[in-house]
């Protein structure tokens, strides 16, 4: 998958993952499409998607027996780092840990992760 279809994945898992678990109606920033997302999260979603892709290879798939938390939080803790890269001082809550993290959003990571695993296959 090219770079740009692995953040694309990110971003459409991410809108899917929101429209599902998110109690009420999201902010709009939360859903919003592809070819409106800014550059920054453009890139961050294709980072986020290739350091998954990398941790499912290197572990020889064996990254697929984690638990659906371990996932989110592998997730979570990547998209943390490129908050810090791509933000000199990033809002309390794109840099939350992960016992921070509200369940709409720790669902919507461990969907995320499992939308990588199975587009390895």
């Amino acid at each position: 998958m090219s770079a740009q279809a692995g953040a694309r994945l990110f971003r459409e898992t991410w809108i899917a993952g929101v429209r599902k678990h998110f109690p009420g109606e999201p902010k709009s920033s939360y859903v919003t499409p592809w070819e409106e997302t800014p550059d920054w999260e453009r890139q961050a979603a294709g980072a986020v998607y290739d350091q998954v892709r990398h941790f499912l290879e290197v572990s020889g798939g064996h990254a697929a027996r984690l638990s659906r938390e371990q996932k989110g939080r592998f997730v979570a803790t990547c998209w943390t780092a490129q908050m810090y890269r791509h933000f000199e001082d990033p809002k309390p809550g794109y840099v939350a840990d992960w016992p921070d993290l509200p369940d709409w959003q720790k669902e919507t990571d461990s969907d995320i992760f499992e939308a990588v695993e199975q587009s390895l296959r």
